[in-house]
């Protein structure tokens, strides 16, 4: 299994490989080899700044004699006219860098800053709002980091470091005692040492999977009247996610039920970019 680290090298690879080709030919042609100059990066719109580490290695894996200097970083809060960064070095790794590092820049701080958003919403509850596996192929470790930097949480990366037993998988093992069952089971031969999580429908599957002792019940669909009375019920023998249709207006009133994490695709599948532009300077 690759390491967090090559996946994003990877990522880097086919951005350059899609977008180069066998070459930037309007820059080799109209841009001289020995050409040296700089360019920052202008924001243009006000949210959370994130890529900026991603960015620097952008630059390196192209060029490793481009100078790169950071004026704000990863997390911070930033408005229109903000310098975030400046490099040096050839114009022509400048120019064929700059669609790759602008497109990871902008997609990361986008998500972000809705991130900060929602958990803003949640200011003064325990509960942490969570992304979810509804991100662009290949670009899923850099959404999830764009979500932390963002203030919030991240759920599982993917199928491998978690147990999320939906209810698909429960209605096709036969239930939720069969299903858990199955997954113990499973660790223990391959010696994983994996949280187990329950999507339940109704308080008889949350009592079923209360009795499997999973470590997390994730409430999908709940009303936030119905998830308060989960909360009770459940009252502190697992963690409570709560998940399925839950946007920014509803987001405080299950927040305020006491679940210990909300779960939303919108961090990552509906998000806007952040605008920003690297220019000469």
């Amino acid at each position: 299994m690759k390491t967090k680290e090559q996946l994003i090298d990877d990522l880097i690879d086919l951005a350059f490989a899609e977008d180069i080709g066998d070459g930037d030919h309007t820059t080799l042609s109209t841009i001289p080899a020995e050409a040296m100059g700089r360019q920052h990066l202008l924001v243009k719109q006000e949210g959370i700044l994130a890529g900026v580490e991603i960015a620097r290695r952008v630059f390196e894996k192209f060029d490793p004699s481009l100078k790169m200097t950071v004026m704000i970083d990863d997390g911070a809060h930033v408005k229109p006219g903000d310098i975030a960064f400046v490099v040096e070095g050839s114009v022509r790794s400048l120019l064929q860098t700059e669609r790759t590092m602008l497109n990871i820049m902008q997609r990361m701080s986008g998500i972000a800053t809705m991130t900060a958003v929602y958990q803003k919403r949640l200011e003064g509850l325990h509960t942490k709002v969570l992304d979810t596996r509804k991100t662009t192929p290949g670009m899923r470790l850099l959404e999830k980091e764009a979500v932390r930097i963002g203030g919030g949480a991240n759920h599982r990366i993917g199928l491998f470091d978690m147990i999320l037993i939906k209810d698909n998988h429960v209605d096709f093992a036969g239930g939720i005692d069969q299903a858990v069952a199955r997954a113990k089971a499973y660790l223990k031969e391959k010696g994983k040492d994996l949280k187990i999580e329950v999507e339940v429908r109704n308080t008889e599957e949350i009592d079923q999977a209360l009795a499997a002792g999973v470590d997390r019940i994730m409430l999908d669909n709940f009303t936030p009247e119905r998830t308060a009375e989960a909360v009770r019920h459940i009252a502190g023998r697992a963690e409570i996610e709560s998940s399925g249709g839950i946007t920014l207006d509803t987001l405080r009133a299950y927040g305020e039920t006491g679940v210990d994490f909300i779960s939303v695709g919108a961090l990552t599948h509906s998000v806007k970019g952040l605008d920003m532009s690297f220019k000469a300077c």
